[in-house]
């Protein structure tokens, strides 16, 4: 990676480097894409693919993996103790930060980004394969510390409306505005009313990456977000429709920035735009 300027770079591995490690018995590229048929038409060799649904989410209910079905998730993917897990995805690794999220919830933390995912690679025409990994079983548990600080439940969120709390809406204009609920191709997931939660500042999630899927420098990051008063002597909860797209600008600031106090609210729009008697803005 070059001088950016962020706070934490390790978490970001760019495509050079990854070209360079792929036969690394220490790290495993794992594909998780909006796109869940993306893998089997084409991904990065040796890579194993995730359903972004279907593995990382329980069977019933809405909520994530435990550490131990988590753990058993990685263990089916060839991963160690000392293994290094490198996500990408398409549409500027909108799910691939998502999945970060959620392993660095649940407390695994050898976990990187590739900088401007499965575009990138593309783009520069680096290989790409239909061979479908089988990895042995490794057995691996997840040892490290939950991180339940990153995570904003309903409750939080409704308790910081009027206080200090700074809340940011990533989603489109469009939605931000209540204009559209959900967009078109997944209407199963809307809210029963439009809108945003009162005082949310809306900087949509992609104005955080480049044209090449690739995030922004620290300067470009810090001058987008303090625009609108999201800076790091605040708290922020960032809030999306079903907080994947959240979980791109959580990255962004949490881990690019190092601003300190920043929360995903994985409910979302999905959620608050169901609550009976929850404050809603429109416009």
């Amino acid at each position: 990676m070059g001088d950016t300027g962020y706070s934490h770079p390790e978490t970001l591995v760019d495509t050079d480097w990854l070209a360079a490690h792929l036969d690394d018995g220490t790290v495993r590229v794992i594909d998780v894409d909006e796109d869940t048929t993306a893998y089997e038409q084409g991904h990065i060799p040796r890579s194993v693919g995730w359903h972004w649904t279907k593995d990382l989410h329980t069977a019933v209910g809405r909520d994530y993996l435990d550490r131990e079905a988590l753990g058993q998730l990685l263990a089916a993917a060839g991963v160690a103790d000392d293994t290094t897990v490198v996500l990408y995805g398409g549409n500027n690794n909108w799910f691939a930060a998502y999945a970060y999220w959620i392993l660095r919830l649940r407390g695994f933390n050898k976990v990187k980004l590739l900088d401007g995912g499965r575009k990138k690679w593309e783009l520069e025409g680096l290989e790409m394969t239909q061979e479908v990994m089988d990895y042995p079983h490794t057995g691996f548990t997840v040892t490290g510390q939950e991180n339940p600080q990153f995570r904003a439940l309903r409750g939080e969120v409704l308790e910081g409306l009027g206080s200090a709390t700074r809340t940011v809406d990533v989603r489109s204009p469009e939605e931000y505005r209540g204009e559209k609920l959900a967009p078109p191709h997944l209407p199963q997931e809307q809210a029963q009313v439009p809108g945003h939660i009162p005082g949310a500042a809306n900087i949509p999630w992609a104005q955080a990456a480049n044209d090449d899927g690739t995030f922004k420098s620290a300067d470009e990051l810090k001058e987008l977000y303090a625009r609108q008063g999201i800076t790091p002597d605040r708290e922020i909860i960032a809030y999306c429709r079903i907080g994947e797209r959240s979980s791109h600008t959580w990255f962004a600031l949490h881990e690019l920035l190092g601003y300190p106090d920043v929360k995903n609210y994985d409910g979302s729009w999905t959620e608050y735009g169901s609550l009976v008697r929850a404050p809603v803005e429109m416009g």
